[in-house]
Formats: structure tokens, sequence, C-alpha cells
């Protein structure tokens, strides 16, 4: 399928994006979150295209020392942090960040030998029972990091958020608060020390979730962190655009049926456009029938079921629609989360589930 399909990026709209973000951000930096390829959009391309970010955040060290070994000099934060020595020596090597969040990784820096001295993240779990120290062992936590043979040159503080996106929860006002709490409690005297909170959606849902850095993901690339609001209601642009190309255009009589399991029925003589695109290249398995994609800039639905490389779509009503037409999965003027919503699934999956036999295309 080679040159049918394709994920066009449009770095314009990332550096938009990136501006848009800062705004809101009101004078927080900004942690430009890469991590999954830069949620499938090409990590190479989105930080080159990002170069004003004021630092990158990945999930692996993988992805980090990839970053440097492509020139990109501005700070990484490895947000998983390191699990072996030879991570640490690895990240001492690359001048990458750490997110310190059990107590292996105290173990790590505690035998630690060499001369570097790292930038630490202290990650509190502040609710969202994942990765970080529970409040009861802070203290104990940040005695040990200040005890390093090899003193830290700065620590910083994180938190997560588990439910920003959820504007009538009260857990992410109960989260800031309790990250305050602890902050004010065993941060010390002096100066106030730097913190990060917000992801995508504490930046642009809640006033009171971002801290000195916000670290947004998603928004970056153009979709919605919160659902009912939409990513022009913050300003922002779709960047890909999921493209791929008519094959055939069958005649199916009133009556018949579509794709395996005969999941869509003719109710009338009707014309199917199949697309070059199936779940192998990201487009969900359990999309369900009727849901939209354009074709040849006429907006139809899919039907029948989408298998592996390919999917149906009704174009009765698109004259246009021949072999070799166009068709969009998802970009401008048809959001991606319309697709996830009719998947059962988030604007997140559906961008790193594009595949690898996708080409990725600057625009």
């Amino acid at each position: 399928m080679s040159g049918l399909i394709r994920a066009l990026i449009d770095v314009a709209a990332l550096r938009a994006n990136l501006a848009a973000l800062r705004v809101a951000a009101r004078g927080a930096k900004v942690m430009a979150v890469v991590k999954a390829n830069a949620y499938g959009h090409g990590i190479a391309q989105v930080t080159a295209a990002l170069e004003l970010a004021d630092a990158f955040a990945v999930a692996r060290i993988e992805e980090a020392v990839a970053l440097r070994e492509a020139g990109v000099v501005r700070p990484i934060v490895l947000l998983e942090g390191v699990f072996t020595p030879g991570q640490l020596q690895a990240a001492a090597a690359a001048d990458l960040e750490l997110v310190v969040h059990d107590p292996e990784q105290l173990r790590l820096l505690e035998e630690h030998r060499g001369e570097h001295r790292f930038l630490v993240w202290f990650k509190v779990n502040t609710g969202m029972n994942r990765l970080g120290f529970r409040a009861e062992h802070c203290a104990a936590a940040l005695e040990r990091l200040r005890a390093l043979r090899t003193p830290l040159r700065e620590l910083r503080w994180l938190t997560h958020l588990a439910s920003a996106d959820d504007t009538a929860s009260a857990m992410t006002a109960t989260q800031v608060a309790r990250f305050h709490e602890i902050l004010r409690r065993l941060a010390g005297r002096g100066p106030a020390p730097v913190t990060s909170i917000g992801n995508s959606a504490g930046l642009l849902a809640w006033e009171e979730a971002r801290g000195d850095w916000v670290r947004p993901g998603l928004a970056l690339y153009g979709a919605s962190p919160v659902p009912g609001r939409s990513a022009a209601e913050f300003g922002l642009r779709p960047v890909m655009s999921f493209e791929t190309t008519v094959i055939a255009v069958r005649d199916v009589p009133r009556g018949e049926t579509v794709g395996y399991g005969g999941g869509w029925l003719a109710v009338r003589d009707s014309r199917v456009a199949i697309l070059a695109a199936g779940y192998a290249d990201g487009v969900p398995r359990h999309l369900q029938c009727g849901s939209p994609v354009r074709v040849a800039g006429v907006e139809a639905p899919v039907v029948g079921r989408v298998s592996m490389d390919m999917c149906a779509v009704d174009v009765t009503e698109v004259p246009g629609a021949v072999v070799g037409s166009p068709a969009l999965l998802w970009g401008p003027g048809l959001p991606v989360e319309q697709m996830a919503a009719r998947s059962g699934t988030i604007a997140y999956e559906l961008f790193c589930g594009v595949g690898q036999r996708v080409q990725r295309l600057q625009r």
C-alpha cells in the first residue's frame, strides 16, 4: 500500500499550537511531550518544528538518546526515569533530566559514582496511584536525595493529574491542593521550588493546575483534551491529516452486504468505495458503520467492518468518487475526536496507532 496512505504533518500548525499553549500557560515554561514517536506524528520532524519549546519530554531512555543523536540540544525529561545502572550512565552521558518516582531509582542514584550532577524531578503521587511517592513517603525519599554522594544539580517537583479532562470532577482541585500542601511541609526554606502540574487538560481547563512548567501532549497535535469542547475553541489546529486513496468502486445491489460478517446491508442500490486503509494502518476495527470520512471532498459514511488493509465507504451520493480519489480519515474539518468517539476510544490511541507502513510526510 506504499504511497496510497499517508499522514501529512502540518509543521505550521504545530508551531501555532505551541504559541497558543504558551498564551494559555501565562508565563509557565512549556515541556513538549513527544513520547511514543510524538503521538504517532514522527518524533524527528516534530522536535525540529518545536525548536522553541523550552524542553521535551519522553517516556523511555531509548527515545531520549535518539533525540540527542538527532542533534536535539534542548533539555530532555525522562518521564519514567531509569531502571538500571546502564540506563543511569546513558542518562548522564546524554545529560537527561530524570523523573524519580520509586525507591529503586533512589538506590541507583545512591550507588552512582560518576561526576555528573543530575537535575531531578521528584514525582509526588497525589491521587493518580500510578507513579510517584505517596505523601507519607516523601520526607524519607527527599532525605535520601539530599544526602547523595554526588549532589543533584537541581531538585524540582512534579505530579500528574488523573481526571483533568473531567471538568465536573473535584479530583483535580483535590490533587492540586495535596501537592501544594506537601510542598509547603517538605520543600524547606529558601526560594520556592520549581513545579510542574498541568498536562494538556490541566493547562487548558484548570486555572490552578499549571505550575512553573506545563506538559502539553495531545493539545500540541491539535486535538482537544477536554470532552465536549473542540480543539478550535482552544485555538488549536489539527496537525495530522490522515489520508488514503480509493482503490476500487463497486456497485452493490439492494439487499446485499459488504465486508466480513455481512455487517452492513444495502437498503438501496449503492456505490461503495474501497479505501486503502485498515486496522493495520490505524483505522479502528470497531469503527461504527455510519462514521464519516471524506471522499473526493465530500463526507460519506463508512460501511461494513474495517479489515486489516481496507475499509468501505458508501459513495452513492458522491458521484466524483473514482479509483484514485483521495479520502480523508481525519484532519482539518474532520476532527480525530469524531472517529475516536465512534470507535469507543480516544484521540491519543488513534494518533499512536497510526501504522508503521503509513508514510509520514511534512507539508
